[in-house]
């Protein structure tokens, strides 16, 4: 079952998220500092998205981060998914496509949507054909520069 991440699992998604870097790793991995830092945010400001964790029979076993923005080209709010990740042990079992309906439905995602969008990387076969039998398709191609560090102040 896909439910709103607590306080209480940030530590397994710390360690998720180290699985999900080691597996897959892009172009510019984050890690769990990353994922702490994350989840501190996204419970200071709500509005920017949410973390939600697959539970099953009371274990985290897996986790997605769902970011909001408004497109003007879609008009209207996208659920980005920035990661999606399930331990290898359950994988193939429908739980990203409960995800998926799960967002859809509104079960894990409080306002309505006009698209959900993700990334993933070349790669990664085995996610790209999930995706594409859930109905995404490939749109463009993400290009990111990293900001520099500015000073503390």
């Amino acid at each position: 079952m896909w439910r709103p991440a607590t306080e209480r699992d940030d530590a397994v998604l710390a360690e998720l998220c180290g699985g999900l870097y080691s597996e897959d790793p892009g172009p510019l991995p984050g890690g769990a500092r990353h994922m702490l830092e994350t989840m501190a945010m996204l419970r200071q400001a709500p509005w920017r998205g949410r973390a939600v964790v697959l539970d099953v029979a009371g274990r985290v076993v897996g986790y997605a981060l769902l970011i909001a923005y408004w497109s003007n080209e879609f008009g209207g709010e996208v659920c980005s998914v920035d990661e999606f990740y399930v331990t290898s042990d359950l994988r193939g079992r429908g739980h990203g496509a409960a995800l998926f309906e799960a967002i859809e439905r509104g079960e894990v995602w409080p306002t309505p949507l006009v698209a959900v969008a993700l990334g993933v990387t070349p790669t990664n076969a085995g996610a790209r054909r999930l995706y594409e039998r859930l109905g995404f398709v490939a749109v463009g191609v993400a290009m990111v520069r990293k900001c520099q560090q500015l000073p503390s102040k």
